[in-house]
């Protein structure tokens, strides 16, 4: 196709896809440091009069016949064929819910609207149920049927335009939008011109409103740096559909520009945050894994469709994802639980629906170009076990084209002992790929704060359950969101007390109060980075998270020693002596203390046991329990006092749901931490500890010694047969030491890093 108008930097294969896609990870102790990248850059979307004036004929390509969406009058019969043959179950499963419509639940309290003359259908969102019938109606066409689907269209733009003319988002997601267009374009042909007429001018005055009307209360703004799954992207699919329809072709041809302006953006800093790694914008499962690459996937069928092209291979950093996704998986499809997950169970399980269609949708594009990443693809998609795989879009199983078997048998990659995924600011570690193995995550540095709390050089650690976790949650939709949940508080960080230090917010709304954390999500960086067998060592210099006026210095030093051991060295120092300064580690459940400022908690077969070896004059406070589990500022926030003050205010109107009760949490959700201060003001402190982890018959914790002469400190212990010696300066971390030894050979003796070791390449399955 001529003047296809794509530029990506991705596109252009770099050397470390070239020399091989299974991952290498130098483990020499004189790795170079990482030039950093250019930031990324998520231009404003054109205005209308750039649009206009924009010179590119490519839209002149678009078909002139009808269907265009997701599959056109060529496609078809294949589309079709699919259904009723080798996707049959599929096809069924749709029949049956097509055959029981329902609306969505509606997302704005607007009054109760009135049915149209000789409608049967109330007004209200049937944008899923429209295109379900659609897809049916053109393999079983019925004149019933096709009223019915008239009906759905006209109720639900009814049901658009009054929450629109009461200023209220007619919903979140664009979703429904998208369903709702293509059911109509499924069923051009049997439209008359005044029904064609009638909703395409209604259904682009509402799209205009949704790109332009200003104050609309609960809209979805998320745009290219974000999920981009709001009512916005319904402009493309709009502009496709209407396109030299004689509706009103300026104003369909602007919203076509703006679509493909708005997801090239979209696109372009997906790439940039996936870098080398693999990822999707942002590294929270519940939003990457579940909402995001429907953007993606949604584009690419289109432009196809409407376009006759394939344009997924000027974007590769999609094919990269399973990378990202194996990486977060722990045993019995656990997650870390990170940044704005509901925190209640940390499974993959709600994701396992949309992760297949994802992996599906990789398989389908990069098969052939990339078939290393398609198996990658294949290695997760058999994890998910997925029960309703077109539960959003209805077309995908059967416009997907994939083999039966990727590969033959796909076998779980073997991944080193750790993952820098720089532009996420995540460290991702293990010790091995099993039930019984120990998992970690350190988080610092990320580029974009998009679902991120304020938590640099926080650490997750699960091993048989979650030992170190993050805690709070958002579910309930009570103040514990913004006033626990996201802050720093909540995380096994720093906290440092500034009297009168302004609160933050999240979620665009601001906490009561703050309890000494962080006032900068993407403020931290990671300075140090290297990994092997033997130790995987990150240092994380969250000083630029911390308010100015109070952090002079707060970096955190985390070695993992596998299976067991971990040690977290933090260097704090704060502008005032007289800021109070507390290390924090939190449980799930109630901690043991122990003598020699040692405690331990166990969660469900795990247990884990910390040890306060520094400041000497440590003073250890156990908090949590009822009344106090989630405590912030002196104020607990319950989960159970719900809604929120910004919902009350906003008026949103919430979905059913389980509405936590006291003594029914999660324990998952962190109702225990421990605070670790020093003993007196000082500017500068250490705080230095040994972790030990392991099965809930692990009775004591490993013997340490701890010595500190001429400004140096030296922690020596057993790990298993190993024995371990960490050197630390006390004045800053020049020239910090390992040396791990077993049986009187030497394993490794050197300087910890002061720099970030170059990655290459990705996962590879092996048959």
């Amino acid at each position: 196709m001529k003047n296809t108008p794509f530029t990506n930097p991705s596109a252009k294969l770099p050397g470390w896809i070239l020399a091989g896609f299974v991952m290498t990870i130098m483990t020499s102790g004189c790795a170079r440091k990482e030039t950093p990248r250019k930031a990324a850059h998520s231009a404003p979307p054109p205005t209308v009069k750039e649009i206009k004036s924009m010179d590119s004929d490519w839209p002149e390509q678009i078909r002139r016949d009808h269907p265009r969406l997701f599959f056109n009058r060529d496609t078809w019969p294949d589309v079709k064929a699919r259904a009723l043959g080798e996707k049959a179950n599929e096809w069924q499963n749709l029949k049956k819910q097509a055959g029981s419509p329902k609306p969505e639940r509606p997302w704005s309290n607007i009054a109760t609207l009135k049915q149209r003359e000789g409608s049967e259908t109330a007004p209200g969102d049937w944008g899923y149920a429209a295109a379900r019938l659609a897809l049916v109606q053109r393999v079983e066409p019925d004149a019933t049927r096709l009223g019915k689907i008239k009906a759905m269209l006209y109720a639900s733009l009814d049901y658009y335009r009054a929450c629109y003319a009461d200023n209220q988002a007619a919903g979140w997601f664009g979703w429904t939008g998208i369903c709702w267009l293509s059911a109509m374009d499924w069923i051009w042909d049997d439209l008359s011109a005044q029904e064609r007429t009638e909703l395409g001018k209604g259904m682009l005055e509402h799209i205009d409103e949704i790109l332009n009307k200003p104050n609309i209360l609960r809209r979805n703004a998320n745009g290219p740096s974000t999920g981009f799954y709001g009512e916005s992207t319904m402009a493309w699919y709009a502009g496709l559909l209407f396109f030299r329809e004689g509706i009103n072709d300026e104003q369909a041809k602007a919203f076509l520009l703006r679509g493909y302006q708005d997801h090239l953006e979209t696109f372009k800093f997906r790439a940039e945050m996936a870098g080398k790694d693999g990822g999707m914008s942002t590294p929270v499962p519940g939003y990457c894994m579940d909402a995001y690459p429907y953007a993606e996937w949604n584009f690419f069928h289109t432009w196809q469709s409407a376009l006759n092209g394939d344009v997924s291979g000027q974007w590769l950093y999609p094919a990269m994802f399973p990378n990202y996704v194996l990486w977060n998986w722990l045993p019995d499809h656990h997650t870390f639980g990170y940044g704005d997950d509901h925190h209640e169970a940390n499974t993959l399980a709600g994701y396992k629906d949309s992760l297949n269609v994802h992996m599906s949708q990789i398989i389908h594009f990069y098969r052939k170009s990339h078939p290393e990443w398609a198996l990658m693809a294949a290695v997760a998609q058999k994890k998910t076990e997925p029960s309703n795989p077109w539960f959003i879009f209805p077309v995908y199983p059967f416009i997907t084209i994939a083999p039966k078997e990727p590969h033959p048998s796909p076998a779980e990659p073997s991944l080193p002992p750790s993952r820098h995924f720089k532009n996420f600011g995540h460290v991702i570690m293990r010790s091995g790929q099993g039930p019984d193995d120990t998992y970690a995550l350190f988080s610092c540095g990320a580029k974009s704060g998009g679902h991120r709390h304020y938590d640099n050089t926080h650490f997750t650690i699960y091993r048989r359950g979650f030992l170190a976790l993050d805690s709070g949650t958002r579910a309930g939709d009570t103040d514990n969101v913004q006033n626990y949940y996201a802050q720093t508080v909540a995380h096994n960080c720093v906290l440092i007390k500034m009297p009168g230090e302004p609160p933050v917010s999240h979620w665009g709304w601001a906490a009561d109060g703050q309890d000494g954390g962080q006032n900068n999500k993407v403020g931290g960086k990671i300075e140090a980075f290297e990994t092997g067998i033997h130790y995987t060592y990150a240092a994380g210099n969250a000083t630029g998270s911390y308010h100015s006026q109070k952090c002079e210095k707060m970096l955190r030093q985390f070695i993992f020693i596998p299976p067991f051991h971990f040690v977290v060295l933090d260097r704090v120092k704060t502008t005032k002596a007289e800021y109070p300064k507390r290390w924090l580690l939190h449980h799930a459940n109630e901690p043991e203390l122990l003598a020699d400022k040692t405690w331990r908690s166990d969660q469900s077969k795990g247990r884990i046991y910390c040890r306060t070896l520094l400041p000497e004059d440590a003073v250890l406070e156990k908090i949590g329990g009822p009344g106090k589990e989630f405590l912030a500022d002196g104020v607990n926030y319950p989960i159970d006092a719900g809604p929120n003050k910004f919902i009350i205010k906003n008026k949103y109107v919430l979905p059913p749901g389980k509405k936590h009760k006291p003594g029914e949490m999660s324990e998952l959700l962190g109702q225990w931490r421990m605070e670790i201060k020093p003993g007196a003001a000082r500017q500068s402190d250490l705080f230095l500890h040994l972790i030990q982890v392991g099965d809930k018959n692990l009775e004591k914790m490993d013997a340490a010694r701890l010595s500190n002469k001429n400004g140096r400190i030296k922690l020596e212990f057993a790990s298993g047969i190993k024995e371990v010696a960490l050197e630390f300066n006390v004045s800053d971390e020049s020239g910090d030491r390992i040396k791990i030894t077993e049986a009187g050979k030497i394993l490794a003796d050197k300087e910890l890093a002061r720099d970030v070791m170059p990655q290459e390449g990705l996962a590879s399955p092996q048959p």
